[in-house]
């Protein structure tokens, strides 16, 4: 019998329709030799400190760094996790073969791989590896199954970058929680999350910094066409009049006119980062919304593959593409033109070197009709996206005319449509769906008038006062741009294709690692913006290794786990590297004594920030930072709360501390070798928040 393994029941349930697998039994389908499984997702996760010994039960300072000699897996402790852990172990006993059906992605071949360690597979792997789930793509991936071999360094770099983020996030979140937390709380510090916030951080007080300046533009108008001085930037008001009556009483001279044709090609398919940038300007979604909703799709097969970060076509889609057009009958007057004709095979859409794993976003030509809200407005997004880049490039008359008066020169652009190319499939007049998209870059350059070189007359001259403006606030979409890029604010797509390997996180994490940072209070939202909390600004102040915060470092760190999915890099170097640099945090941090304290704000205070706005100091006014009343000094041990419950308060033994609430089961108990009994309640107040701190 062979075992087929899939992520979700609904994939399951599909693939055991394909292969024939129709009789249904708890936690499996079972049919012409197959038998159809699945997992929930993760059912298998590393190891947690205490799992490897009781001495990390315990927050404690002396406990770090916790670097286990070697790591391991453990099951979920759920009991339907279990169950359906123990269907798959059963099955897999009596296999002759497994077939690791698990989503086509770094992240679901660790799931996979995990979950049959943790059963002891001892029988021959295979790998089906699709982009899409249409019954078409599941046949021909099961008629082309490859060796789970092959994807031994995909595997190699998930768990890397799992046990990467262990070393990390485990030893640095308990070193700032104990070290620097004021309130107990947790101080998360992660691999991808902190040179994320760093970034937020960094744009904070390059706002609250921005000292505005006041500048003059010289512009003219000549036969009702605008044209602006080359140099005519101007600082000072004196400076500015002193050029205008230079100029105002003199004839404009028309020095040159030059007309050049241009081309536009189509915008770039969609890869997740583009696509999350695209809903966020246009719907106001959050990353984690898109992810959500481009998952969807996929599962209901109309489109492909999601979790992406090419916006390349290989060449073997090339042949199916008219098949996909054809297909996409609610766009008939769109693809028509295109079906109508050879489809180019453009170097921007199809190039086997750009592609790795999987291909751009497209739709997958199966029918859309039963999407409705969100979902549909997504599909029609990479629908016409998808369409357009078979469509002609845009054309375009491009006019630059040169003038001066006296020795002030001027510039003047136009251009004029000759073609709207792939422009008319973003036409609302053409778009027969109802949901027409506004024209993404849409020209807003002005037609010139008639001008010949040599010509003159009068002008009207002109002062126009400017104020420099601060850099933005970051939405979520200009954000994951960052994120892509390593902090470095790129437009030009190719650049950011070249950036790509040295980005912050992978697109399939970057909503979860926002997400992460909203959750722990870091970052709070004003609308469609995104600003750091005061707790946020704290904690990027109090980190001192760069390389825990750097964009552009943590950027490294991510092409070197691209490496090792290539095979060349090993695992083990980025392993010990970590843990290197693990160890050296450590020894810092124990060695600061500054005394500095983070508060964490709460959801509630969160919800009242007021926006950033500059003050006269300087400093950001309304931030996150909220005033505290001082606490009741602690003048007696019945005053001090228990770190292990919660609930009972502290009492003096004859050989330690321990809890009121001992009858009713709490374990706390504070030797006086590690806390003397001479403490007063002030000191051993300090010393429990500052030493001691339960697993949450």
């Amino acid at each position: 019998m062979k075992v087929c393994i899939t992520e979700k029941p609904s994939v399951a349930k599909d693939i055991a329709a394909i292969l024939g697998a129709s009789e249904r039994h708890d936690g499996y389908f079972e049919g012409n030799g197959y038998q159809v499984t699945w997992t929930f997702g993760h059912l298998c996760t590393l190891k947690e400190p205490a799992d490897y010994t009781d001495y990390w039960k315990r927050w404690n300072l002396s406990s770090l760094p916790m670097l286990p000699p070697k790591f391991g897996i453990k099951l979920i402790n759920d009991r339907g996790y279990e169950h359906q852990f123990n269907i798959i172990k059963s099955l897999s006993e009596n296999a002759e073969e497994i077939i690791n059906c698990g989503d086509a992605g770094q992240e679901g071949e660790l799931i996979q791989r995990w979950v049959m360690q943790k059963a002891g597979v001892k029988c021959p792997v295979k790998r089906l590896w699709i982009s899409s789930l249409t019954d078409q793509s599941i046949r021909e991936g099961f008629s082309r199954l490859k060796p789970s071999a092959d994807f031994d360094n995909l595997y190699h770099a998930g768990l890397s970058r799992a046990i990467g983020d262990w070393i990390l996030g485990m030893n640095a979140t308990r070193l700032y929680s104990l070290k620097y937390s004021q309130n107990s709380n947790v101080l998360s510090v992660g691999r991808v999350q902190t040179p994320t916030l760093a970034l937020i951080v960094q744009r904070h007080f390059e706002i609250a910094n921005f000292k505005p300046e006041d500048y003059w533009e010289l512009k003219t108008i000549y036969k009702d066409a605008l044209f602006n001085a080359t140099k005519g930037r101007f600082n000072t008001p004196e400076s500015a009049q002193a050029a205008l009556e230079k100029i105002k009483d003199l004839p404009f001279t028309v020095t040159d006119v030059q007309e050049k044709k241009g081309r536009e090609a189509p915008p770039r398919l969609f890869d997740l980062t583009s696509l999350q940038v695209e809903c966020n300007k246009k719907f106001g979604w959050t990353a984690d919304e898109t992810l959500k909703l481009i998952q969807s799709l996929y599962e209901k097969k109309v489109t492909t593959y999601p979790r992406v970060d090419t916006t390349y076509l290989s060449d073997d889609i090339y042949p199916q593409v008219p098949g996909i057009l054809a297909k996409m009958s609610p766009y008939a007057s769109l693809t028509a033109p295109v079906l109508s004709k050879k489809i180019p095979k453009s170097k921007k859409v199809f190039d086997n070197s750009k592609v790795t794993d999987h291909h751009a976003i497209i739709p997958t030509g199966e029918s859309p009709s039963q999407l409705v809200g969100n979902e549909r407005h997504l599909y029609h997004l990479i629908a016409l996206r998808f369409i357009a880049a078979f469509y002609p490039d845009c054309e375009f008359n491009q006019t630059t005319a040169l003038g001066k008066v006296a020795d002030v020169e001027f510039k003047a652009t136009g251009k004029v449509i000759t073609s709207q190319g792939w422009r008319a499939v973003f036409d609302k007049k053409t778009d027969t769906t109802g949901e027409g998209e506004s024209q993404d870059g849409g020209d807003t350059d002005r037609i010139l008038p008639p001008l010949a070189a040599g010509e003159s007359g009068p002008h009207t001259p002109s002062l126009q006062k400017r104020t420099t403006q601060p850099p933005k606030l970051y939405t979520e979409g200009t954000l994951l741009r960052a994120m892509e890029t390593a902090g470095k604010t790129v437009d030009d797509e190719e650049l950011r294709d070249a950036m790509k390997e040295n980005g912050i996180g992978r697109p399939s994490t970057r909503a979860s690692i926002i997400e992460t940072l909203f959750n722990r209070h870091y970052i709070a939202r004003q609308r469609k913006n995104i600003v750091a909390t005061q707790a946020g600004i704290d904690l990027i102040a109090l980190i001192n290794e760069e390389l825990l915060k750097s964009a552009k470092l943590t950027g490294l760190w991510e092409n070197k786990l691209r490496r090792i999915e290539r095979g060349d890099y090993s695992a083990s170097d980025f392993i010990g590297e970590l843990k290197e640099l693990i160890s050296s945090i450590v020894l810092n941090v124990l060695s600061d004594n500054s005394m500095r304290k983070i508060a964490i704000v709460d959801a509630e205070q969160q919800k009242k920030n007021a926006p950033i706005s500059k003050s006269a100091s300087g400093t950001s006014e309304g931030s996150t930072k909220t005033a505290t009343t001082r606490k009741p000094a602690i003048k007696t041990y019945e005053q001090i709360q228990c770190p292990l419950c919660g609930k009972g308060h502290i009492l003096k033994g004859r050989t330690a501390f321990g809890c009121s609430e001992f009858q009713n089961g709490c374990s706390l108990r504070l030797p006086f070798s590690d806390y003397p009994d001479t403490l007063t309640p002030a000191r051993l107040n300090t010393a429990i928040k500052k030493n001691f701190r339960h697993e949450s």
